[in-house]
């Protein structure tokens, strides 16, 4: 039905000309930023947390970010939780955001053993659902063709099937957000209501695997690791040379949750023509940026939509050696921060979130446009003697590998560990090419003495060698699945530190993956 993409298109263009004439005429970030708080303390004034810090004393303020950030502490999550959260979790309302709180999602990210409750609000997630609108409204920067506004939108999250827990509902936020969808999205979602519930992995990859072949997908929208096994079961299981010959409209294709550059060879293979490959920023917190250029890699900060930001600058005057915040931290307004600097992100939201350190770092790539890039997480680095090296570091190196070897290396993690009387960095690569443990080692360290001074300061002093095992790529998935983490958000730990080393090296022995 051209006639319905022609009407979708056009409805997509003009909803997207009050957003660039506003881009024309660009209202200051911050000013932006200061209604929203506003918007956010009225809100939250008459809850327990808003009495607590004179939310309505803070609103008379003549300098309100000023008056908030003076009265409001700092909270991570552990600290939030028990002070607050805890309390709408047995069922209390208006704990830190008006009403009773119905969902909460459960996530771990990348680097913690045990779950974190997030609380997700209505207003939560309508904001979601307005970023999600906006995102897919940028498609008409694409000049796509007419039949690409009239297909299918395949995103792979986790279940929908939420657990009842009494007085809330919990599970992986996609989950939330699926179940929440608008009536009108229904006929464009896959792989659907039925599928969307099964909450093992196994069986809903069997089934989109069998479904596949029904369906016509434009856009595809999940995390790389597994999206990259559904698009490779689809491609054997229906005997194609590549995606394209089944979904010959696919073209735009949505990640998020871990650097996309290492994933890029891999998923080119998969590919019979041209897509688009667009990153978003979707956080259990809120949704946080997206990209708008059809070029580069930065993400636009969402800036009028129920988040405020604050930047913690990410050095050893905020952080200690783990990753974890001092006392008295400085953050900084999104006027006061500075470009091509690490800042840990703080967020105040629309679901209760008051300065609450989610634990991913950032960096400007432009102030103006707000234009952001994740370089990791607080705890996602490696610094035993000063390296300083960031996951960006780590995942650029990665994708230098492929690239000059012509090698898929579709999962990997790092571990500083400690050797002789000094320091080494464990490698583990998890590629099913013939990989040469050896040429990996000298050309990552190569790599990152270009991509780090730190690094290559400390290769000299402390960092005494870099080794490095070459893995099947099975291996990352088959931990995952023990885990009990397989498949939708889930992402394998990029840094593993401590204890979590030492469970996956016995993983591997255990397995006979090394010796």
């Amino acid at each position: 039905m051209p006639f319905l993409g022609s009407i979708i298109k056009k409805a997509y263009e003009l909803r997207n000309l009050p957003i660039e004439n506003r881009e024309r005429r660009r209202t200051d970030p911050f000013i932006v930023q200061e209604k929203t708080l506003k918007k956010l303390l009225k809100k939250g004034q008459f809850t327990s947390f808003g009495e607590h810090y004179g939310f309505t004393d803070i609103l008379k303020s003549d300098h309100i970010v000023k008056a908030f950030r003076e009265k409001v502490p700092v909270y991570d999550y552990n600290s939030m939780f028990r002070k607050w959260w805890y309390r709408a979790l047995n069922g209390e309302a208006f704990v830190s955001w008006p009403g009773r709180v119905k969902y909460f999602a459960l996530t771990s990210g990348t680097s913690e053993a045990s779950s974190k409750q997030i609380p997700v609000t209505g207003d939560m997630i309508r904001a979601i659902r307005r970023a999600s609108i906006r995102q897919l409204v940028s498609a008409v920067r694409y000049n796509l063709p007419v039949t690409f506004y009239e297909k299918g939108i395949l995103m792979i999250g986790g279940s929908t099937h939420l657990q009842y827990n009494g007085t809330y509902y919990e599970g992986d936020l996609s989950g939330i957000s699926a179940g929440n969808l608008p009536f009108w999205f229904q006929h464009f979602y896959k792989p659907g209501r039925r599928i969307s519930r099964e909450r093992e992995w196994s069986v809903k990859l069997e089934e989109i695997v069998k479904k596949a072949k029904d369906w016509d997908i434009s856009v595809i929208v999940g995390v790389p690791a597994w999206i990259q096994i559904i698009l490779e079961k689809i491609i054997e299981h229906n005997h194609l040379n590549n995606i394209h010959e089944i979904w010959p409209n696919l073209s735009v294709y949505v990640h998020s949750g871990v650097a996309f550059g290492p994933y890029i060879k891999s998923f080119e293979k998969l590919f019979g023509r041209k897509v688009v490959f667009q990153e978003s920023y979707l956080a259990s917190e809120g949704y946080i940026a997206y990209q708008k250029k059809v070029e580069g890699n930065g993400m636009e900060m969402i800036l009028d939509n129920g988040l405020f930001y604050e930047f913690i600058p990410f050095n050893d005057d905020n952080f200690d050696g783990e990753g974890n915040l001092k006392s008295s931290p400085q953050a900084l307004t999104i006027k006061e921060v500075e470009e091509n600097r690490e800042y840990a992100l703080l967020l105040s939201t629309c679901s209760g979130a008051w300065r609450y350190l989610i634990g991913d770092v950032v960096k400007f790539n432009s102030k103006t446009r707000g234009e952001i890039v994740i370089t990791g997480r607080t705890k996602h680095f490696l610094s035993i003697c000063g390296e300083h090296l960031s996951l960006e570091n780590m995942s650029r190196a990665v994708e230098m590998l492929e690239n000059e070897l012509n090698v898929e290396i579709r999962e990997f993690t790092v571990a500083g560990i400690k050797h002789d009387s000094m320091f080494a960095h464990q490698w583990y690569l998890g590629s099913d090419a013939m990989l040469d443990a050896e040429t990996a080692r000298k050309k990552i360290d190569g790599y990152l003495k270009i991509l780090n001074d730190d690094y290559r300061v400390e290769r000299i002093a402390a960092i005494r060698d870099v080794f490095v095992e070459i893995l099947p790529s099975e291996a990352f998935g088959k931990w995952m699945k023990l885990q009990g983490r397989e498949g939708g958000a889930n992402k394998f730990p990029r840094v593993l530190k401590k204890d979590l080393h030492q469970q996956w090296v016995d993983f591997l022995k255990q397995h006979n993956y090394i010796k």
